[in-house]
């Protein structure tokens, strides 16, 4: 599924194109994908323009100035593309419409944005601009790894005597939003801290450590375009590079690349999910 490097690289490639864009013709192609679709929504956001895309987390949120905020969840296979985009004077066509085209949004400049999703675990919705903090999707959720708002006293305070596996408490999105399971493993990794030790016995040095590394690893698979492992396509179809940068996620076997270290990748499975970290310089 794409964490938040993959959905901050999309939201990057569209908001040229659609901020400041009016929506010229949404044709929504099937009544939902994971969830219904909202009533009326091809009425609701044909003729309304895009004030700004911001993202919540794992979410896109496209203001509109209807007063209204689309929502957009990649779920595990969705893709945003757009076509049609102009290139000095060469005009690219809009490719043929595939099965699982299921949104398609008609930008005033020609260009398209299609909402593809072949597992159709994505999401649509539409909700009041003024209170879309509040909507049942993004209300749970915790601060931004990269805003002010995360920062070693509160990870401190967030991680204090809970028994559960350090890792599982990053993936919490109510303690912080947006991180996933191949970010989670090359942090800890960094971090030198083993998945399966307990959140609450690190100490503050340990957590002060993590606060920087989250968004160092962050920052770094941003600027690589996120991490291509099945799906993932950025909007013009490429693949995201930061995969070849990882340290130890999918690397089981492969020697440990911290210097001196001389141990080997080992795979665990924690709440159904893989872990990858060396069992020797992770503690």
């Amino acid at each position: 599924m794409p964490e938040l490097p993959e959905v901050e690289t999309v939201r990057r490639g569209l908001a040229p194109v659609m901020e400041g864009r009016l929506i010229l013709r949404a044709d929504i192609r099937r009544p939902d994908l994971r969830w219904p679709f909202p009533e009326r929504m091809e009425q609701r956001l044909t003729g309304a323009r895009v004030l700004t895309l911001r993202r919540r987390s794992k979410y896109i949120l496209a203001d509109l100035d209807t007063s209204e905020t689309l929502l957009i969840h990649l779920g595990m296979s969705g893709r945003m593309l757009i076509s049609g985009d102009q290139i000095g004077h060469f005009h690219h066509a809009h490719p043929a419409p595939e099965k699982h085209d299921h949104v398609v949004l008609d930008m005033e400049s020609g260009i398209r944005v299609t909402f593809n999703d072949a597992r159709r675990f994505g999401a649509m919705d539409l909700a009041a601009t003024d209170r879309t903090e509040a909507h049942p999707l993004l209300a749970v959720l915790g601060p931004e790894p990269l805003g002010n708002d995360f920062n070693e006293t509160y990870l401190q305070a967030r991680l204090a005597n809970r028994r559960v596996p350090v890792k599982a408490a990053l993936l919490d999105q109510r303690i912080v939003a947006g991180l996933g399971n191949i970010y989670v493993c090359e942090v800890l990794h960094r971090a030198g801290i083993a998945p399966e030790r307990s959140a609450g016995s690190l100490t503050a040095a340990q957590v002060a450590t993590l606060v920087p590394l989250i968004r160092e690893v962050l920052n770094e698979a941003i600027r690589a375009g996120g991490s291509s492992l099945r799906d993932y396509r950025q909007t013009g179809g490429e693949l995201g590079y930061f995969q070849h940068s990882f340290r130890v996620y999918g690397r089981e076997g492969e020697a440990c690349p911290t210097p001196g270290c001389g141990g080997t990748i080992a795979r665990i499975v924690q709440a159904g999910r893989s872990s990858f970290h060396c069992p020797i310089c992770q503690t």
